[in-house]
């Protein structure tokens, strides 16, 4: 059985049961065969579904958004700007797909040519709560206009949003097994891996989860998606417009209540220019208002289960036990969490080493430009960078040597449906959208043809 309940206030919502094995194999039977007629339907068909998928989007938004902060306790705000981007989704491949999966000509001495784009077949997706709807859909969305179906095991606390997208793509006229959610135990899923009938698995999720995805799939010579953690740096270099850029600055770690991995989580700040940033940062961080995720004043809402709390104030306990400074908040009632600012912070600290999933910011004060790269550059992660200075040109000259898979110049690290997203490093491998995110689930087929 799983078990629903809202963060906020620790009421149960639902319970549902899981998927029995005879179930399953029904699903998967379903999957396959509805993958043999999908793939056959014209790119127009398929981009006639998508626009059916926004409209339904677009007319069930403040239910959806309702549902997700209910769920797992994001800002009301927040999530209606969550369905919002995944209406931007559906758009941009209506518009684009059609080109981007066409026939690449080629010229070579034969009469034709070319490289040929043919999906694969079933397509696991293993996604997280964080975002319950835009990384299912950033994933599934691409995935089926390809010509693939998708199988969907979802985080178990937002079980509600699973069945929903389920129905979403059903009601917007998709054939019933183009994507199914399955209700499984986590042990299920290399059984679901091992199954000649899925074709590859795409993964957003831990570091450790990524890591274990990959061993099994590598066992069966299965493709993967890997969409990890991050640590991002985000540094405060001394020409930085910090009156034109703050609001920014903050959003980058606050955003969905600190949970996300694309957030900012180290913030390197040169020594000139600490002392105004640090004032300017716990002022702005000191008007959030906290309080019930579905009151649309709130910024600041719940963390999404007991346990991310738990492990969060461990890490600020064992960073300060290494001489981290408390510098504003840290104070904690259940699952809510006060945005927290944390100085002194250095290599070796939790803080500065591990993924923070919440309303941390880890502040370090370095001398130079140079030693601001150096310090963002320390990091097994390698998700994105973030870089506030006036000098764009020089920012520029570091593109390259960031290894991270984003550089973002005045702006904070975020997921666009025309830029491809994803990580190096621990971060993982592999790219979501764009032309790149629909590309990783087709067969590259060169095609030769003489007469």
């Amino acid at each position: 059985m799983i078990k629903t309940v809202n963060p906020y206030n620790s009421e149960a919502i639902e319970t549902y049961k899981l998927h029995t094995p005879r179930e399953l194999e029904k699903i998967l039977e379903n999957a396959e065969a509805t993958f043999l007629e999908w793939k056959q339907q014209p790119i127009v068909h398929r981009t006639d579904m998508l626009d059916n998928l926004a409209d339904n989007l677009v007319k069930h938004k403040n239910d959806y958004a309702k549902l997700m902060t209910k769920e797992m306790g994001k800002p009301i705000t927040e999530s209606i700007a969550e369905i919002e981007k995944c209406i931007l989704l559906c758009d941009f491949y209506s518009t684009n797909a059609e080109s981007l999966l066409s026939d690449d000509l080629i010229e070579t001495e034969a009469e034709e040519s070319f490289i040929s784009y043919d999906p694969l077949g079933t397509i696991l997706g293993i996604m997280p709560w964080n975002y319950p709807f835009w990384q299912v859909l950033r994933f599934a969305v691409p995935t089926i206009t390809a010509g693939n179906t998708v199988l969907l095991k979802h985080a178990s606390n937002v079980t509600g949003c699973a069945l929903i997208l389920q129905e979403l793509f059903e009601s917007s006229g998709y054939p019933d097994a183009c994507f199914q959610t399955i209700l499984v135990e986590h042990d299920a899923i290399e059984t679901l891996i091992e199954d000649q009938r899925v074709k590859a698995v795409s993964l957003t999720g831990s570091e450790k989860a990524g890591r274990k995805i990959a061993e099994i799939s590598g066992k069966h010579l299965k493709k993967t998606v890997l969409e990890l953690g991050g640590n991002n740096a985000c540094m405060i270099l001394n020409d930085a417009d910090l009156d034109t850029h703050i609001n920014t600055i903050v959003n980058a770690r606050m955003q969905n209540s600190g949970q996300s991995c694309i957030a900012a989580k180290r913030f390197i700040v040169v020594e000139d220019i600490y002392d105004e940033f640090l004032e300017k940062f716990t002022s702005k961080i000191k008007t959030l208002k906290s309080g019930d995720p579905s009151d649309k004043q709130t910024d600041i809402g719940v963390l999404a289960r007991l346990d991310l709390a738990d492990t969060l104030q461990k890490q600020i306990e064992a960073s300060v036990s290494k001489g981290a400074k408390i510098h504003f908040g840290n104070k904690r009632n259940n699952t809510y969490y006060q945005p927290t600012i944390l100085t002194e912070v250095r290599p070796g600290m939790e803080v500065f080493d591990d993924e923070t999933f919440g309303p941390v910011a880890s502040v370090i004060k370095v001398k130079d430009t140079d030693e601001a790269y150096k310090m963002a550059s320390i990091s097994r992660y390698g998700l994105g960078t973030m870089i506030f200075t006036r000098d764009t040109d020089a920012a520029r000259t570091q593109i390259s040597e960031i290894e991270d898979g984003a550089f973002f110049i005045n702006e904070l690290v975020k997921s666009d449906p025309r830029l491809p997203f994803g990580g190096t490093k621990a971060s993982g491998y592999g790219r979501e959208l764009s032309r790149e995110g629909i590309l990783e689930f087709v067969n590259k087929k060169t095609v030769y043809i003489n007469k």
